[in-house]
């Protein structure tokens, strides 16, 4: 039974921004910081679906939040974006989640292949011009696939980055126009291996062997013991996202 603090007053909830003024927003968002990610996820299906999708990386947050939309609405969109170069690892995760809990992974694919891009753009775009690569193949394909939905589920955290440590619960998405949701903004990482480890849930091995976040292989590098979690993505870049959360 959901609590009867968690719950927000009958609204009615559409996809136009006007609607969602910022006074709304942080109505809302005041009401779910009390109220665990479920109730966050229920309401948020309760609204948009099944018009909302959950993007994810196979990290970490993502399996915590399919662990529990599994409980709520296992029919959710679950999507990824295949640069064509996640790890060999990240694609067995992939395949073991899906065989284990049944979940039906939808690829979303910038429609450019690897042969095809180094022809346009000359050979290991991503170490001359990793912004440019990480556009082509994860920010426009992304735009292109929110333009089908009406809301989308991050698993992005406040302590992750400086630049996610405004995040909110419910966000107006500006750029693609739709309303965003991050339930585990309020999470650490603690919480989120506390969670995986209890409920015996797999991950990556990956983050086992000095890889705290993962992406693609040709940008990630392991990460000394003490070092910024997302240091080995982009090594050697002043870059810390690739552009799909701003």
């Amino acid at each position: 039974m959901i609590a009867s603090a968690c719950i927000p007053r009958p609204d009615t909830v559409d996809n136009s921004s006007d609607r969602w003024t910022t006074e709304k927003l942080k109505q809302l968002n005041e009401i779910f910081m009390h109220c665990p990610p479920a109730e966050l996820l229920r309401w948020g299906f309760k609204h948009f679906a099944p018009d909302i999708a959950l993007a994810t990386g196979f990290g970490p947050e993502g399996i915590v939040l399919m662990h529990q939309i599994l409980q709520i609405r296992p029919e959710t969109t679950m999507f990824y974006l295949d640069t064509d170069l996640l790890f060999p690892e990240t694609y067995a995760l992939r395949d073991e989640l899906s065989r284990r809990y049944g979940f039906h992974f939808t690829r979303v694919h910038c429609g450019l292949s690897l042969a095809d891009q180094e022809q346009q753009h000359g050979p290991e775009l991503w170490a001359r011009s990793p912004d440019r690569c990480c556009y082509l193949r994860k920010v426009e394909p992304l735009r292109r696939f929110l333009s089908t939905q009406r809301a989308w589920i991050s698993g992005i955290r406040r302590d992750q980055t400086p630049f996610r440590a405004n995040a909110q619960l419910i966000e107006w998405d500006y750029t693609n126009r739709i309303v965003k949701f991050n339930p585990l903004a309020y999470w650490h990482g603690e919480e989120v291996w506390d969670y995986i480890h209890s409920h015996q849930l797999p991950f990556n091995p990956l983050h086992t062997q000095g890889y705290p976040s993962i992406g693609c292989w040709p940008c990630t590098r392991p990460v000394a013991p003490g070092n910024d979690p997302r240091s080995g993505r982009w090594a050697g870049w002043a870059k810390t996202e690739c552009g799909i959360h701003t």
